[in-house]
């Protein structure tokens, strides 16, 4: 393809009427990408951002308006970072699943057999890959408990303070009743959505059928607004037992770290998921 496009004919060139590359800042940067090479050697070759992946995209910072999902992406991104940055921590994140296997199946927890309980590796999530923001959080759900032993361990044995250090703060923020709660509401809208993201890279996809797709999208969404809060705390209360997280008082009064004049004194820990975490994102 690079042989291709470096022996194009100059006249080819002039013929093209559209260019579309990923986010990249060497395929669509504004002066110096080929986006903007091209359009320098044809006026009417317009460049739009590849459309396979606008949509997570418009996914991803949407719910990102929302600052407690913000601050999740980042705490995820993160911890990944930490625990995959080498082939030791790796190492050390399959003898932990190893053991936590091992123990789940002697206590009859989960069940043994072929093709079951296949050891895992944390997914890094990327704003211009297909799913990869769900895969991320899938994974590090199913891991949570190995992750966090070798967090543990990184803070108290890593070789450096810089070690120890992000060890100890990845660890921190992501046993906060604020990470796994939403941890527990992205996995289940991203679930809904990752249907439709999927199903728009089929090359049999139609518009009349996208739009359908899309409508469909929404009701599952408005569905798990209205109805999903109850099932979705339930899921995080249960969660953070079972990894000794401290799960706040619902029926007491939400203390705000920045507060704003117009905030009431009497908005609930509840209503402050509920509405302000839970609602929000899904509106956005």
């Amino acid at each position: 393809m690079a042989i291709v496009v470096r022996f194009i004919d100059q006249d080819g060139v002039q013929d093209i009427r559209g260019q579309g590359y990923d986010g990249a800042s060497n395929m669509h940067g504004e002066w110096n990408g080929l986006q903007a090479l091209l359009f320098k050697e044809c006026p009417y070759d317009y460049y739009i951002h590849c459309f396979a992946h606008q949509l997570q995209l418009a996914l991803v910072a949407a719910s990102k308006d929302v600052t407690k999902v913000h601050n999740f992406f980042k705490t995820l991104n993160f911890v990944v970072n930490v625990i995959s940055s080498s082939f030791k921590r790796n190492d050390q994140l399959q003898d932990a699943q190893i053991a936590e296997i091992s123990h789940l199946t002697k206590v009859g927890d989960i069940e043994s057999g072929k093709g079951i309980n296949q050891i895992q590796i944390l997914q890094r999530p990327g704003d211009t890959r297909w799913s990869s923001h769900l895969k991320s959080i899938c994974t590090l759900m199913r891991l949570f408990g190995p992750s966090c032993i070798v967090l543990i361990d990184i803070a108290i044995k890593g070789s450096t303070s810089f070690q120890r250090g992000d060890a100890a703060y990845a660890l921190t923020h992501a046993l906060s009743f604020d990470f796994v709660i939403v941890m527990h509401m992205m996995k289940e809208i991203m679930g809904i959505t990752d249907k439709l993201c999927q199903t728009l890279q089929k090359k049999s996809i139609d518009i009349v059928n996208a739009l359908s797709l899309v409508s469909t999208t929404k009701i599952l969404i408005q569905k798990l607004r209205d109805e999903g809060w109850q099932s979705l705390l339930d899921q995080v209360v249960s969660f953070c037992k079972k990894n000794s997280i401290l799960v706040p008082n619902m029926n007491e009064t939400y203390r705000y770290v920045i507060r704003q004049r117009r905030e009431k004194d009497n908005i609930t820990t509840e209503h402050h998921y509920r509405v302000e975490v839970f609602i929000a994102a899904i509106d956005n």
